[in-house]
C-alpha cells in the first residue's frame, strides 16, 4: 500500500466529505469564472449590473446667486438599469432633479439610467437644479457633486464652471 493511499484512508468519513465538497466549489467556482463575459476586462462585466459612466459634466455660470443649472451624460454599459435617485454638491444647500416636460420643468424624485443606454442632463431637457447656493460659481471653478444611484451607489463627479453660454461639443 502507498503512503499515499494510506493517508486518505485515515482521514474520517466525515472530513472525506468536507475535502470533496471543497473541491466541487472550487471547480464550480473557476468554470464559472471562465464562462464570465468579460470582453474589455473591465470589473462587473457580465454580471448584470449596471456599468456606469459619466462624461461631459460642467456648470454654466449662473447669472444669479440664487440658483444655477447642472448637466452630465451618464451612460450605462451594463446588462442592468439603473437609477438616480439624489445629487448633493459642494456649492449648493439642495440639488434638484428636474424633467422637462412642454417647456415646463418638473421636479422628479428620480432619472431612470437603461440597460445599454444614456441619460442625458442637458439644456431643455433632464437636468439639475442647484438651489440655496453657498456662493455664485464662476468660470474656470469647479463644483463637486455627488451622484446617488439606485444599485451603484455614489459617484463623485467634479464638474467645470463654464461661461453662460458655453455649449459642449457633440
Amino acid at each position: 500500500m502507498s503512503a499515499r493511499s494510506a493517508s486518505a484512508r485515515r482521514l474520517s468519513p466525515a472530513a472525506r466529505r468536507s475535502l470533496a465538497a471543497m473541491a466541487c466549489g472550487t471547480a464550480l467556482t473557476l468554470a464559472l469564472g471562465a464562462c464570465s463575459s468579460d470582453d474589455e476586462g473591465g470589473e462587473g462585466k457580465g454580471d448584470g449590473r449596471p456599468e456606469l459612466k459619466i462624461s461631459g459634466a460642467y456648470v454654466p455660470q449662473p447669472p444669479t446667486k440664487e440658483m444655477a443649472g447642472g448637466f452630465l451624460t451618464v451612460r450605462n454599459g451594463g446588462e442592468q438599469a439603473d437609477k438616480l435617485t439624489s445629487v448633493s454638491s459642494d456649492v449648493a444647500g439642495k440639488v434638484e432633479m428636474h424633467k422637462t416636460v412642454e417647456q415646463q420643468m418638473e421636479r422628479v424624485k428620480s432619472l431612470r439610467v437603461p440597460a445599454h443606454g444614456t441619460l442625458e442632463l442637458g439644456r431643455g431637457g433632464n437636468h439639475l437644479m442647484l438651489m440655496e447656493l453657498k456662493h455664485k460659481p464662476t468660470k474656470g471653478q469647479t463644483v463637486i457633486f455627488v451622484l446617488h444611484f439606485q444599485r451603484s451607489g455614489a459617484v463623485t463627479v467634479k464638474a467645470p464652471v463654464e461661461a453662460a453660454n458655453y455649449t459642449p461639443r457633440k
